[in-house]
């Protein structure tokens, strides 16, 4: 089972906040509660929550629960 909570925290200013996140699906944008920057997915990444969340995104979770690297939104890993 997926862990659907995931805190972010911005890097423009710090601001932590804890979020749910999709269970299926990726999340590009964020709009931070403490400045308003938007946040957008680093390099590499597919969502916000991979990039600023110290926890990764449901489809990235079962990815690595079957023993894959990759796996997020169509990703494969490769």
């Amino acid at each position: 089972m997926a862990v659907l909570h995931s805190t972010l925290t911005c890097p423009d200013c710090g601001q932590v906040s804890v979020e749910t996140m999709p269970e299926n699906a990726c999340q590009y944008f964020y709009e931070c509660k403490g400045c308003k920057s938007l946040l957008r997915p680093l390099s590499g990444d597919c969502c916000v929550f991979c990039s600023y969340g110290d926890t990764p995104c449901p489809p990235v979770q079962e990815s690595r629960a079957k023993g894959n690297a990759g796996g997020c939104c169509g990703q494969d890993g490769d």
